[in-house]
């Protein structure tokens, strides 16, 4: 028996003989356990396949698993006071609150982006101040989105904002190395201006020729003519015109990438060849656009190794991009990615879990519900693996993957109310977290009205003024609290020693944490 197990037979052995104020939460201490680091990141699938990042951006998530610095910077207009915004945890999500309370009051702009293969290809505004030019940088605060339940913003570019960065020795391919890159945009965001590139451009902010380019282009602009459909497309800007195939032509089995988040991608061999791919960056594969050869007289590539952002390659230090488009993140990689590696960075990106919804509840993520109690806050809601009851237990990074799996949950529309929610376990497919006789135990959905209303919750703010409370929804008195590190459905008063008005408001309240598993 492991002393997991252990401890939770004692502690509802004690709690049978009416010991149970000795254990009430409160009295006993403990204290948080280490920020869990997701299980891969884009950059580690593209590093396993032999094409590591030269470049990633985000300022949404971490693109590695073990990254845990900052993913961007903003500035204040009150008092032009600078804020780096880093991930909540190593491999995480960006920390939406930081921004939110630093440009609280006044407005605030997205400066750079930070580069987090540690190569010190930190994209920066093109603009005075910045990267000089005639650019501004782009306001922090447009468009707020969820990736995997939790807030984060959008790099929201229109005419005028653009991005560059350079670094001799960043190891941004040069000459005719190959290269691959990809970025998540959004299909709803997007116009003809020239040019919402992401990728490698020249040094000297001129158009250098055929070749001097190797960027994603995503827009509506449809270069040499003779376009089908209304875009935007996935393109590339390999310098002097935008491609959708091997041609000046029109590629026909282009298609119009209109999904609200867009995976777009492209690579090139320097030499011979390139390919082009799109996806919802939601769901679903990748949808193959090109794979041919180079134009001709675009080969062999002339790349110079520097990395643009929201603009083509001979802007901004004279005149304003006249480019729109969305940035979530992206990556420029050294080598030429397989087509194995490729499908494996869209389905790490639709994991990732990028929504239009701010909540963390939305349908279909996976979350680990944290107790917030000062005694358990290293505690995570999880099913006990000797029966079916649900507990409060300690989740480390160093935890096996049973322990993770047990504490992770994916949100469903509410099975008695879609207003509401319901959580199905991560590790057991098709059994919900329900209350049966006050208490919280895990069981398979059996598909009676009587389950389906004891598996539903209604997520509000939290009790204590932290996270969320989760409300019963056919008794909306009670909410899910953990006492003597077990699951009930309690009131704030009565009759059950669960009950108990002490620490009610604490231990009713959960943080919505990253998902364990």
């Amino acid at each position: 028996m492991t002393v997991r197990l252990w401890l939770r037979r004692a502690r509802r052995a004690l709690l049978a003989a009416g010991t149970t104020a000795a254990l009430t939460v409160g009295v006993l201490t403990g204290t948080a356990g280490p920020s869990q680091a997701a299980a891969q990141g884009p950059c580690d699938v593209y590093a396993a396949g032999g094409t590591p990042c030269v470049a990633a951006h985000s300022t949404t998530r971490a693109l590695f698993a073990a990254y845990n610095g900052p993913l961007y910077q903003v500035r204040r207009a009150s008092d032009s006071a600078l804020q780096d915004v880093a991930v909540l945890s190593a491999g995480g999500v960006a920390d939406a609150a930081t921004q939110d309370a630093f440009c609280a009051g006044t407005s605030c702009v997205i400066t750079r982006v930070y580069d987090q293969t540690g190569d010190s290809n930190t994209l920066v505004y093109q603009g005075p101040g910045g990267a000089g030019g005639a650019d501004t940088a782009a306001t922090a605060t447009t468009e707020a989105v969820s990736v995997g339940g939790r807030k984060a913003y959008a790099l929201y570019i229109n005419p005028g904002n653009s991005y560059f960065a350079y670094n001799s020795a960043g190891g941004v391919p040069t000459g005719s190395s190959p290269e691959g890159e990809y970025m998540v945009t959004s299909g709803a965001h997007a116009n003809n201006g020239c040019c919402f590139d992401y990728g490698n451009t020249e040094t000297d902010h001129h158009a250098d020729g055929n070749g001097a380019m190797d960027a994603i282009n995503f827009s509506t602009e449809c270069w040499f003519g003779g376009c089908s459909g209304t875009g935007p497309w996935v393109q590339a800007d390999i310098e002097n015109g935008l491609f959708s195939g091997g041609s000046k032509a029109w590629n026909p089995n282009q298609v119009s990438e209109t999904s609200r988040f867009v995976t777009a991608m492209f690579k090139n061999n320097g030499t011979s060849q390139m390919a082009l791919k799109g996806a919802n960056a939601q769901s679903g594969s990748l949808t193959q656009l090109y794979n041919g050869a180079l134009p001709s007289g675009w080969s062999p590539m002339h790349k110079q190794g520097a990395v643009i952002l929201g603009s083509g390659g001979d802007c901004c230090q004279t005149n304003h991009n006249a480019s729109a488009g969305t940035f979530y993140e992206g990556a420029v990689v050294r080598g030429y990615p397989s087509e194995a590696t490729d499908a494996a960075v869209q389905a790490n990106i639709a994991a990732a879990g990028y929504s239009t919804s701010t909540t963390p509840f939305t349908s279909g993520a996976r979350v680990s519900l944290q107790a917030t109690t000062a005694c358990c806050t290293g505690d995570y809601l999880q099913h006990d693996t000797s029966d079916d009851k649900v507990v409060i237990a300690s989740v480390t990074t160093g935890s096996s993957a049973t322990v993770k799996g047990d504490a992770t949950w994916i949100v469903r529309t509410g099975l008695g109310n879609s207003t509401c929610v319901s959580f199905e376990s991560a590790d057991t497919p098709g059994s919900y977290l329900r209350h049966y006789a006050f208490q919280l135990h895990l069981q398979p959905n059996d598909g009676t009205g009587q389950f389906a209303a004891d598996a539903t919750f209604c997520p509000q703010p939290g009790n204590s003024g932290t996270g969320y409370s989760l409300q019963s929804l056919n008794y909306p008195t009670r909410y899910v609290r953990h006492y003597a590190y077990t699951g009930y459905l309690a009131a704030d008063g009565g009759t059950d020693a669960w009950d108990t008005t002490s620490l009610w408001a604490e231990d009713t309240s959960w943080l919505v944490a990253a998902p364990w598993s």
